[in-house]
């Protein structure tokens, strides 16, 4: 259960040691009730000229969903929903960790743990989990099914709140290796995208005893600055590099929340409104979206609820510390790797993702999907997933 105290911060049950305790996905209606006052309360800024989209979120983009989000978005059926999963809490290096687990009915069932990024949520699983549990039961063969984990991110929704500072991506891999270890699996897998695609790579370098493999939908790994490079990229690379630059127009926030998080973290945590614009990333006002408005919301409602905007940001501060100076390409991650790029998506060049990841044995391009392609295409994500797994299990 939680608890949201008057001062805004968020009150768990959480052990204080290795124990694990169940976790009730539950928010009171008064929390309801509050939401929906401050949407009807909001103060709207004015829009820019034209309602030119190179400044940012619209207005009416904006009043449109916080419109609907008031009057139709029905959170008790997604809190229903996403409370059918079994989830528990621990605690691990002194911060408190959420986390789905769904064992599968199969005896051959492979651990996987599967990590989210920012502005998501454990939610993003939330269409994958059946698949994977029960291949069977999708169409699939039972020699494929997984024992699915999925953590929260410290200072995202539940695993709140941050009890120290140096929760980026490096340390909440190793945090991961003790969860599935802490669950009682010897070997396992993982998967991430975005931030968790981070953490997916953290977890090959760390190379802890008992990982086969980890899968990721991107590979951050850029031009070194040695100008020979650029000898080894195709056409498609140079492309990707497009790709790159046009994804660099829109990340306003990943600047902002690698430098002054905390700044920001007044305003997420004041104003629903403000905090779903802040939602770019997924909700991509004034760009097309394969996302609904409930996926989007249900994500942006368990920050709001849980006020974790703010400390959810911190990650970027985090990974842009551990990451100074010698960078993230300076350590090379020699577990055996797995890619999956989706068109519509950051598109991870190879040339420079093997200089950063010396076993790369799966690689496949898709011409459909997004940056979330757990919740765009969750069947043909589900799909690789069970390809790279199947010879490493």
């Amino acid at each position: 259960m939680i608890n949201n105290e008057p001062n805004g911060t968020l009150q768990t049950t959480v052990p204080t040691d290795e124990r694990i305790t169940p976790f009730t996905l539950s928010i009171p209606e008064h929390d309801l009730i509050d939401l929906r006052d401050r949407l009807a309360n909001t103060r709207y800024t004015t829009e820019v000229p034209g309602a030119d989209p190179v400044y940012g979120a619209s207005l009416t983009q904006v009043r449109a969903m916080a419109e609907y989000w008031r009057h139709e978005f029905d959170w008790r059926s997604v809190e229903a929903r996403l409370a059918a999963f079994p989830q528990f809490m621990t605690t691990i290096d002194g911060q408190p960790v959420h986390f789905l687990h769904i064992r599968s009915a199969e005896p051959s069932a492979f651990p996987i743990v599967l990590t989210h990024g920012w502005p998501g949520s454990f939610a993003e699983f939330a269409d994958m989990i059946g698949p994977l549990v029960d291949p069977v039961a999708y169409g699939g063969r039972a020699e494929d099914a997984f024992h699915v984990v999925v953590p929260s991110f410290p200072g995202y929704t539940f695993s709140a709140p941050v009890t120290e500072s140096g929760w980026g991506s490096a340390r909440v891999a190793a945090a991961w290796d003790t969860l599935m270890k802490r669950l009682g699996y010897e070997r396992y897998g993982a998967h991430g995208g975005d931030g968790g695609s981070l953490v997916g790579r953290e977890l090959g370098i760390l190379a802890p005893e008992g990982l086969v493999g980890t899968h990721v939908l991107q590979l951050f790994s850029f031009p070194s600055g040695d100008p020979t490079e650029f000898e080894k990229l195709g056409p498609k690379d140079f492309e990707a590099l497009e790709i790159l630059k046009d994804f660099g127009e829109i990340s306003a926030f990943a600047t902002l929340q690698s430098t002054r998080p905390q700044t920001l973290a007044h305003a997420l945590a004041d104003s629903p409104v403000g905090q779903l614009a802040w939602n770019e990333l997924m909700a991509t006002f004034d760009r097309p979206t394969a996302l609904t408005r409930d996926q989007i919301l249900t994500h942006v409602s368990l920050y709001w609820f849980t006020n974790t905007a703010g400390s959810s940001a911190r990650q970027y501060k985090e990974d842009a510390r551990f990451n100074a100076g010698d960078g993230i390409a300076a350590r090379v991650n020699h577990t055996p790797t797995g890619v999956s790029v989706f068109k519509n998506d950051f598109h991870s060049i190879r040339a420079f993702a093997e200089r950063d990841n010396d076993q790369i044995v799966f690689w496949k391009e898709h011409e459909v999907g997004g940056h979330f392609a757990a919740m765009e295409v969750p069947g043909v994500l589900v799909a690789d997933l069970r390809e790279f797994f199947g010879p490493l299990r």
